[in-house]
């Protein structure tokens, strides 16, 4: 079993099942607006871009790093402001985490459960859940997720369920795919009630029965502690009970806000090998033999594909900022128009994300040539990351309800990957 090695303080990973991190010991900073989310997000991304391919080749815990990050006040930008939080856009939200992604797309994964769960709360909790656990989020606690189940038939199929025991309930079942359970301090668990209805229930990542096990073993995103989350009868109090099931019965941005999380990665991913792409060809790549040229930059096919990666990544960005703002819209006012009209706008740039990202970290070794494989560059992290990363759901769907839209006026699905 692979094991995360942390970078501080924090217990080795194994088998055995992961201690949880200690809480803050001071509430987080709340971000004032979108000018200072960007301009954190990049003093960020300046810090975590230096041991991103240690932490990658070594799997070593971005323990400090996650401190850093969300105590900086950017986990809680999509809290509402009448609850204390900044709630900025989503245009924003989504830069920030490409820009982290950019530096290191593991710990730019990361949030993006958080904060799926965060509108998610926004959007099914009466206001007194809605005080308590924003306060929660805006105190610097970060929730993981114990969303997926392996080996199920289906994304959506699950078999983990929540018994009612008064004032609590009492959840069993076995989680995987648990993107920064490892890491939080609350766990939200995807469970059923007896009528089959999926809720939230978020679980302190202490509380006994609940078991986080190290043991994600993928090529890419390695240090996402991805891995197994058990839950043995783990009790967790109503008022911690989300009923997520709400946010799919009615048109709500909610899917559209944990898609577009994912796009965002991926276009960090994307950038971040143009840019290695770019600075390894300046510096370190050998024109070819028959160019007659000095400079393996002065190299007019590179140079044109290097333009048409460009424009590529352009695209990609454009069309990121214009969901963001779709879902802007359907936040504030949720329709069965504004809310296609975000899923399809999301679509699209998930399609551009995906395919960017995919070809940006394959053309790097194309332009850059041999030199640039070997360990020492650590360049392969990039195909790596863009290829998993892109697995969560396949994009050739994305095409098919873009053109069944288009064609038939018909609106994409409600659920989480829609």
């Amino acid at each position: 079993m692979n094991v995360i090695k942390p970078n501080t303080g924090h217990p080795p990973l194994g088998k055995s099942g992961v201690p949880g991190l200690p809480r803050p010991s001071a509430p987080a900073h709340v971000i004032s607006d979108d000018a200072e989310a960007i301009a954190v997000a990049h003093r960020l991304a300046a810090d975590f871009v230096q041991g991103a391919a240690a932490r990658d080749r070594d799997r070593v815990a971005p323990v400090r790093e996650l401190d850093l990050f969300s105590q900086s006040g950017l986990w809680s930008i999509n809290v509402p402001r009448a609850f204390g939080g900044p709630e900025l856009s989503y245009v924003t939200l989504c830069r920030v985490i490409a820009i982290i992604a950019a530096a290191d797309p593991s710990i730019g994964q990361i949030p993006q459960n958080h904060l799926g769960v965060v509108a998610a709360i926004r959007t099914v909790s009466d206001p007194a859940q809605q005080t308590l656990l924003f306060d929660l989020v805006l105190s610097g606690l970060r929730f993981g997720n114990a969303f997926s189940e392996f080996g199920s038939k289906r994304a959506a199929d699950f078999e983990t369920k929540f018994e009612d025991a008064g004032d609590h309930v009492i959840v069993t079942g076995r989680k995987f795919y648990s993107t920064g359970a490892i890491f939080a301090h609350l766990v939200p668990i995807v469970a059923l009630d007896d009528q089959g209805r999926a809720w939230y229930a978020i679980a302190d990542r202490n509380a006994p029965g609940l078991t986080v096990i190290d043991d994600w073993s993928s090529f890419g995103q390695r240090t996402t502690g991805s891995g197994t989350v058990i839950l043995d009868r783990v009790t967790v109090p109503k008022t911690h009970l989300v009923p997520g099931y709400l946010g799919y019965e009615r048109p709500t941005a909610d899917g559209a806000i944990f898609q577009i999380i994912q796009a965002a990665v991926d276009t960090g991913i994307a950038k971040a090998a143009i840019e290695d792409t770019i600075a390894f060809v300046r510096t370190k790549s050998r024109p070819w033999i028959d160019s007659g040229l000095d400079r393996a930059s002065d190299d007019p096919y590179t140079i044109q594909a290097i333009g048409d990666l460009t424009i590529r990544l352009h695209a990609t960005e454009a069309l990121l900022d214009r969901a963001g703002a779709a879902i802007d819209r359907a936040v504030s006012d949720p329709t069965s128009e504004s809310v296609a009209t975000a899923q399809l706008a999301t679509a699209e740039a998930k399609v551009l994300s995906t395919e960017l990202s995919v070809y940006a970290a394959s053309k790097l070794f194309e332009l850059a040539g041999t030199r640039s494989t070997l360990a020492a560059e650590a360049l392969d992290r990039h195909w790596r990351n863009a290829r998993t990363h892109t697995l969560h759901d396949p994009v050739r769907w994305k095409y098919a309800i873009l053109g069944n839209h288009a064609l038939n006026g018909v609106n994409p699905p409600l659920h989480a990957w829609s």
